[in-house]
């Protein structure tokens, strides 16, 4: 007979699924309602907020340009999931917020994304058009498998309750 795992165990379950990938999907809107998918490389802070450096060029920047919000996916890596249907993954509804540049919280997640994702990251911040958006999770869902899905709150991805519908 397994164990039934806590409250506790799956919110660090979760927050160490999320910290193992180093890029998220994101899902934004434009402004006449048409939804778009994209992806970026990523960082997250010790608070758990995610953060993404992206070009104006680029449609969901666009986008969250006029609506600031986004829904970002993390889903765990085809050739490690034992079904394709019951693939691992982390949904988080959230608002994007553009951070300013030259601020001081805009040189600390830079220096974070060049430390963790390479020397790619100052060029890129050192062009124009690319912008700083920090994510605020407001809810979403862990989905470990079949039958294992747990809402989620908040950056820090709480979880209250099992889900049983």
């Amino acid at each position: 007979m397994t164990k039934e795992i806590t409250l506790e165990e799956l919110q660090r379950e979760a927050i160490a699924f999320r910290a193992g990938f180093d890029a998220v999907t994101i899902a934004t809107t434009a402004p006449d309602g048409t939804p778009d998918a994209s992806y970026a490389p990523c960082v997250l802070d010790e608070d758990g907020h995610c953060h993404v450096l992206i070009s104006q060029l680029a449609q969901h920047t666009k986008n969250l340009l006029t609506h600031p919000v986004a829904s970002l996916m993390w889903i765990e890596d085809p050739e490690s999931a034992r079904n394709p249907f019951a693939r691992r993954r982390l949904v988080l509804r959230c608002g994007a917020i553009h951070m300013e540049r030259e601020s001081d919280a805009w040189n600390s997640i830079l220096a974070q994304m060049e430390a963790e994702l390479g020397n790619t990251v100052p060029l890129l911040a050192s062009l124009g058009d690319f912008l700083l958006y920090r994510f605020e999770a407001l809810d979403g869902n862990y989905v470990r498998g079949f039958a294992q899905a747990y809402p989620v709150s908040g950056n820090m991805l709480e979880i209250a309750e099992r889900r049983t519908r």
